[in-house]
């Protein structure tokens, strides 16, 4: 098992930034990508950015530009110029990636979720 524990969700202006960060403990053994996912109330989960143990990184297309995603031994998210549209429950995700361009995951593990809010 891995536990993930995400911090540094809160309250921002718009154009404000935040960083987030996500520890993981546990069986980390045979996970080869790291992930950042947010869920807007009434809407799916989706994809904000993931990076491999390469250093391979993908985003979605609404963040490009804006946040960066990073790892040492810790996960994190470098958000940026940040929008009321980012407002979600960020969740880090940890797992083994068999395709980047798929995102189709083997297994993975999920966070508790860190709420961003973005006041315009």
């Amino acid at each position: 098992q891995v536990r993930l524990v995400e911090s540094g969700g809160g309250l921002v202006q718009a154009g404000g930034s935040l960083r987030l960060s996500c520890a993981a403990s546990g069986s980390v053994l045979g996970i080869n990508a790291m992930g950042w996912y947010r869920q807007a109330p009434g809407k799916q989960r989706e994809l904000v950015a993931v990076i491999t143990s390469g250093g391979r990184t993908k985003y979605a297309d609404s963040v490009k530009g804006r946040f960066t995603i990073s790892r040492d031994n810790t996960l994190y998210l470098q958000m940026n110029s940040l929008k009321p549209e980012d407002t979600a429950v960020y969740y880090c995700n940890a797992g083994r990636l068999l395709d980047l361009g798929t995102m189709q995951f083997d297994y993975a593990y999920w966070g508790q979720g860190t709420q961003v809010t973005v006041s315009s």
